[in-house]
């Protein structure tokens, strides 16, 4: 590994996390630089995955105030958040590495229509608030997070969750949409509990990782550092930022990373 391939590697982490945090698709930014060092397609993904989950607990707990008194919820959608973390590592390890390389630019350009739907995305979890905020009593348009957590949430975590281990860009809009569609909250504490149930996928996805020799732990070290300064900086900047000019720079990102990796073969 040389300074300019740390360097790179470094600055990656640092936006990787903040993006994360923010708008999502950091994974966007980490593996193509993992890739610009020369590193297998498949051990830059578990590299990256590796290395930016501390972003995501820089970003849970840059949202720690939001994430107060959501406990309960956390103790219902946790579970399938761990269990499609572990679905995903193991189908990723099973993938071979030829074939997951052949997937690659497909999967990053499934990540950047996931981003460019996030705004409508959007739209239609805040319509949906506006019914039931129309429809229900005084207060009960943003519970504290006691109501009842229904299965197709929980399975909708647990889906997402199998993504997110298997390939991560992506995962926190998958996870917001499903948050934010079948949970009734404002926007800030459901981006709270997404960041965390993410910073849970990835975790338990590392922990399988690990068992591998498919890590390049320089390069995954650097990420570690970074990213968890870049994730806690995200989440106290995303209070303040429009998410969307960040949101088109990593699409645009994406896409040419895939056209790139596509004319390549």
């Amino acid at each position: 590994m040389g300074p300019a391939d740390a360097v790179l590697v470094g600055a990656a982490g640092l936006l990787a996390g903040a993006v994360n945090a923010i708008a999502g698709g950091g994974t966007l930014i980490a593996f193509p630089a993992l890739l610009a060092t020369g590193l297998p397609a498949l051990t830059a993904n578990i590299t990256s995955s590796v290395g930016l989950v501390t972003g995501y607990a820089g970003g849970a707990l840059g949202y720690r105030r939001e994430l107060a008194d959501q406990v309960g919820r956390l103790r219902v959608l946790g579970p399938p958040a761990v269990l499609g973390g572990i679905i995903g590592a193991v189908v990723l390890l099973a993938t071979p590495s030829a074939g997951f390389r052949t997937a690659v630019p497909y999967l990053v350009l499934a990540s950047c229509l996931l981003l460019a739907a996030q705004t409508r995305l959007g739209a239609l979890v805040a319509r949906r608030r506006a019914a039931v905020a129309g429809a229900a009593s005084p207060g009960g348009a943003a519970p504290a997070g006691g109501e009842v957590v229904t299965w197709p949430t929980r399975l909708g975590v647990l889906l997402a969750g199998v993504y997110g281990s298997y390939f991560g860009a992506g995962l926190g809009v998958l996870l917001l949409g499903v948050l934010g569609i079948l949970l009734t909250d404002d926007l800030q504490r459901t981006n709270a509990l997404k960041t965390l149930l993410a910073f849970g996928v990835n975790a338990v996805g590392v922990i399988v990782f690990l068992a591998t020799a498919k890590v390049a732990w320089g390069y995954a070290g650097i990420l570690v550092v970074t990213s968890l300064v870049g994730g806690i900086a995200g989440a106290r900047i995303a209070r303040r930022l429009r998410p969307a000019p960040l949101r088109a720079a990593v699409i645009t990102l994406g896409v040419t990373v895939a056209i790139v990796l596509i004319i390549r073969g």
